[in-house]
């Protein structure tokens, strides 16, 4: 580990479908208070419009709201799903929120991951990925200040420009959304864009993590570039509480469902019926419930598959009540972070030092003391004699 690691948070979101949508956008902007008060470093926020439980359309709408309520933390579009955008709209939309924020926003694309979103669109989900690659490449020729004329079946530009320039400069960071096929490791090479790794922790995602990453290296050296790890973001769910025992209890709350979701769209969590939800996500290491612990095993896990990264951000899946969820940020701040970031580590050899010379300083502190109630009581003894 020799870069710093930075700490966030990823928010689908994800909220069950019982519950007042508009609460759930509160939470959502309390999350993000929560997570800035405690020292996070991102917060993430994803784009969906079908499908019942991602309630968030407008992540650049969500983003102005939740900036205004915070400090320091930053932000990021985890994803603008351009394929259903004009790039001159997309580009314009990013200048604006990073002027609004005064460069506290990063920006992520990606080519839409419900099917259910481009069929109500009239998008065949076989374009998507082509899409995004031809619209990302637009919006970084806007981004630059370039004049774009192009027509394709998707969008029409003539003589399109920003008249506005990024405050962040050249441009705020931009990112390409990568989960198990290569696409988003070979725009990311190609275009020098950092990666948001979205299923980090899934199976599938997992073993791909090193065959995406080695993708965009591969073609940054062909452009002369190279890919630094700093610019890469994991993905892993999770929920950590004081014991294991009480972590698992508290995502009983909303897991199944969850995992119904998750299942919804596209088959991916295969739980045989009668099985525990909870104690066959544990086995099958599809995130973390659990302690500390566990929560720093999984991060290990990570290194000795990715090696050296960026940002761990933890995927919110609101499948725990609020209460136990901000105890499980609060946790992990506390603990976790200041493993990795080695924050406790002088006051530990502080405490070794002490420890390991604790006899001298304990009859150096005796003596003082004897010494002091020595020339207490000859003073006294003076005072009486006088």
């Amino acid at each position: 580990m020799s870069i710093p690691l930075r700490h966030g948070v990823f928010i689908p979101p994800f909220h069950s479908m019982n519950e007042n949508p508009t609460l759930c956008f509160q939470r959502d902007f309390q999350l993000a208070q929560h997570v800035d008060e405690l020292g996070f470093d991102e917060y993430w926020v994803g784009e969906h419009h079908s499908a019942g439980m991602e309630t968030i359309a407008s992540p650049e709408m969500f983003i102005a709201a939740a900036a205004e309520r915070t400090k320091r933390i930053r932000f990021g579009t985890g994803v603008i799903s351009l394929p259903y955008h004009n790039p001159l709209m997309v580009a314009n939309r990013v200048i604006q929120l990073d002027h609004q924020t005064m460069g506290r926003c990063m920006f992520g694309f990606g080519p839409g991951l419900l099917a259910s979103d481009a069929i109500m669109l009239g998008i065949d989900p076989a374009v998507q990925r082509d899409r995004l690659a031809d619209g990302l490449d637009v919006v970084i020729r806007l981004l630059a200040g370039e004049w774009v004329t192009r027509k394709t079946e998707w969008y029409n530009l003539v003589d399109a420009h920003v008249h506005i320039p990024p405050y962040t400069q050249p441009r705020p960071e931009l990112f390409v959304a990568s989960a198990v096929t290569p696409s988003g490791g070979r725009l990311a090479g190609k275009h020098d864009l950092s990666m948001l790794c979205v299923a980090a922790n899934v199976s599938a995602g997992y073993d791909a993590l090193a065959v995406n990453w080695k993708a965009a290296t591969d073609i940054a050296a062909e452009n002369g570039r190279t890919m630094s790890p700093s610019r890469l973001r994991l993905v892993v769910p999770m929920h950590i509480a004081e014991t294991r025992e009480k972590a698992m209890a508290n995502m009983r709350f909303g897991l199944q469902e969850w995992i119904d979701y998750y299942n919804n769209n596209m088959k991916r969590l295969d739980v045989p019926k009668g099985v525990d939800p909870v104690q066959w996500y544990v086995d099958n290491k599809v995130g973390v419930i659990g302690t500390v612990e566990d929560a720093i095993e999984a991060i290990n896990r990570l290194y000795a598959k990715q090696g050296d990264f960026g940002t761990l951000l933890i995927m919110a899946h609101n499948c725990a009540d609020w209460e136990a969820t901000k105890r499980s940020y609060e946790l992990y701040a506390r603990y976790v972070m200041p493993h990795f970031d080695k924050a406790s580590e002088s006051r530990h050899k502080s405490f070794k030092w002490v420890t390991a010379n604790q006899p001298d300083f304990s009859n150096m502190r005796q003596k003082a003391s004897d010494a002091m109630i020595a020339q207490h009581a000859a003073e006294e003894a003076a005072k009486k004699r006088g």
